[in-house]
C-alpha cells in the first residue's frame, strides 16, 4: 500500500499554525500517512504548546535545535529531512505550510489525482482568501477556469504534493545550502526530469493573509534571483 508524509514547517504564529494542524488532523484521508510538524526555533512557549497539542491530536512533532544550531528559517534541512523519510518509505511527500487551511477532501483528492495526471511530479492546491477568490501566491490563477492547470510556473509549497517519482529522481541533499527558500528551483527542476507540474484550481485551501504575508513575498523575490 502506498504512504503519505505530510509535514508543516512551523515559526511561532502558533494560533494560525494550530488551526493548520488541525485541519490537517481533522481531514478525511484513506492512505496510510504520517504527519510531522517541523518546529523551527520557535519561542519555549510556542514548543509548549506544540507539545501538548501533539499528544492531544497525535501528530509527531520534529524540534529541529535537537539536531541543528542553524538559526530559522531551516527549511532546506526540513525538506531533506522528510524527503529521507519519504524515499525510504517510497512514499509521496505533502507540505501544507502553517498559514493554510485545508479542506476535509483536500489531502484525499490530492493523492488521488496522482493516478489521473500525467508524470505528475509536483501537485498543489491553489490558494484562496475566506470569500474563495484565489490570493498570493496564486493571483495568476484568477483569469482561467476551475480545473486541472499543467503549468510551467513556479509552484508555492503553500499545500502542495511531491509524488515519490520525483523524490526519487531528485536528491535534495544536492540544493545550494547557502540560500533559503526552493520553490522556484525544486519546481524548475522538477519539469527539467521530464515530469509536469499541476495547479488544481477547483481544489481551494484558505490561505490567510497575516504576518507571514511578508516573509512568503520576501521568499518569493528572493527564489527569483536563484
Amino acid at each position: 500500500m502506498e504512504k503519505l508524509h505530510i509535514l508543516t514547517p512551523v515559526k511561532d504564529s502558533i494560533e494560525t499554525a494550530l488551526r493548520t494542524i488541525k485541519s490537517v488532523m481533522e481531514s478525511d484521508i484513506q492512505v496510510e500517512f504520517t504527519y510531522t510538524v517541523y518546529n523551527d526555533f520557535s519561542s519555549d512557549e510556542t514548543t509548549e504548546i506544540l507539545e501538548k497539542e501533539s499528544e492531544r491530536l497525535g501528530f509527531t512533532l520534529f524540534n529541529l535545535k535537537s539536531v541543528t544550531m542553524h538559526p530559522s528559517p531551516n527549511y532546506l534541512l526540513i525538506l531533506q529531512i522528510a524527503q529521507h523519510g519519504a524515499n525510504f518509505e517510497n512514499a509521496h511527500m505533502l507540505i501544507v505550510e502553517s498559514d493554510v487551511i485545508v479542506q476535509k477532501n483536500t489531502i484525499q483528492q490530492l493523492y488521488d489525482s496522482i493516478t489521473t495526471l500525467d508524470k505528475a511530479g509536483m501537485i498543489a492546491a491553489v490558494t484562496t482568501d475566506m470569500n474563495g477568490k484565489a490570493n498570493f501566491p496564486y493571483l495568476y490563477a484568477q483569469k482561467y477556469k476551475q480545473g486541472i492547470l499543467n503549468t510551467h510556473k513556479r509552484l508555492s509549497f503553500c499545500c502542495t504534493l511531491l509524488t515519490k517519482s520525483f523524490l526519487s529522481s531528485f536528491n535534495f541533499d544536492t540544493l545550494n545550502p547557502e540560500k533559503n527558500w526552493f520553490e522556484d528551483y525544486i519546481s524548475t527542476k522538477s519539469i527539467e526530469l521530464g515530469f509536469k507540474n499541476y495547479l488544481l484550481t477547483s481544489l481551494p485551501v484558505v490561505h490567510f493573509d497575516n504576518g507571514s504575508r511578508q516573509l512568503k513575498i520576501l521568499k518569493f523575490l528572493q527564489s527569483l534571483k536563484h
